[in-house]
């Protein structure tokens, strides 16, 4: 079965067409990658805005003529973080099926993060299928933290704390002042010291875009790939050291690396400092990047599916 995964995320949308077999083979024929910011504006106002009605509807009109022309048999939609918060989300979807006929689904904390885990991890089981796992998955408006053994979740954790929601409340100038990323860090903290401790010989994958932009930024590629960033190990002394150089900088010089997209250079900041506070208190001192996530996971779920 030919299938389109659609990720509708807080900041980004994220297009899969893969063949998908019933044993769970995925077969990756197209990736699809487009700065939204759906959230923009709903942190504060609990209201996805008239205006990304329409940008996100022209975003997915590209994604669906994509799918046509791939022969898509079906066209999948999951929403996330932004959807959940946002008091007139059902309007937003309602809108969408009227204008494209797709049907988004909502997916819940522990939905999303499911998924996400065994999205990420279907890439490092070779060897490992006993081997223990945990997944950081830093959205715009949500992280979540999973771990499992093999494909089987063992816990998840869901935290309101984002690299969109936390610019949009903190980050507002560029570069940063110094109360503003105390703030941002209080923030963080708060939150992320409710996280239990993880196994040391659990292995850290990161998913999302703060990870897989570190891990571009890390091999210096002129144009992102997705085969050179999956595998990719960062430490956290190189995530510092890239933090202390982003810190002050403005979001135009950091538009000069080609590594970070115009949409994600506003927000990576945050995305930073929240993978290096998960970091320290999980006392783990290296995280491998994932380019899958959530569209492997529901392409696994569907192939289950098929008859």
């Amino acid at each position: 079965m030919r299938l389109s995964v659609i990720d509708i995320g807080t900041n980004t949308l994220l297009l899969l067409i893969a063949d998908v077999e019933r044993d769970g083979t995925i077969i990756p024929l197209h990736h699809g990658h487009v700065i939204g910011r759906l959230g923009r504006g709903v942190d504060e106002h609990r209201t996805i805005l008239p205006e990304t009605f329409m940008k996100i509807l022209e975003l997915l009109e590209d994604f669906a003529e994509t799918s046509k022309r791939y022969g898509s048999n079906r066209v999948i939609a999951c929403g996330t973080s932004a959807l959940r918060d946002a008091g007139n989300a059902d309007e937003f979807v309602e809108f969408i099926k009227r204008k494209l006929g797709v049907e988004i689904r909502i997916l819940t904390g522990n939905e999303e993060a499911e998924l996400t885990y065994r999205g990420a991890v279907s890439e490092f089981l070779e060897g490992e299928k006993n081997s223990f796992f945990t997944v950081l998955d830093i959205g715009g408006g949500s992280t979540e933290l999973t771990v499992g053994q093999g494909m089987n979740v063992l816990s998840k954790h869901s935290l309101d704390i984002g690299c969109v929601r936390l610019t949009e409340r903190f980050l507002k100038t560029s570069p940063p002042s110094s109360l503003s990323m105390s703030q941002t860090l209080t923030a963080i903290r708060e939150r992320v010291s409710k996280i239990p401790s993880v196994s040391s010989n659990s292995r850290l994958i990161g998913v999302a875009g703060t990870v897989t932009t570190l891990a571009a930024l890390d091999l210096n590629l002129p144009e992102y790939d997705p085969q050179k960033v999956s595998g990719h190990e960062l430490t956290y002394e190189v995530i510092q050291q890239t933090s202390s150089k982003l810190r002050i900088k403005t979001v135009e010089e950091m538009k000069a690396y080609p590594q970070i997209l115009p949409g994600r250079a506003d927000v990576l900041l945050a995305g930073i400092v929240i993978l290096l506070e998960v970091m320290s208190h999980l006392n783990i001192q290296a995280i491998t990047a994932s380019d899958r996530g959530l569209r492997y996971g529901i392409a696994l779920e569907e192939a289950r599916r098929i008859p």
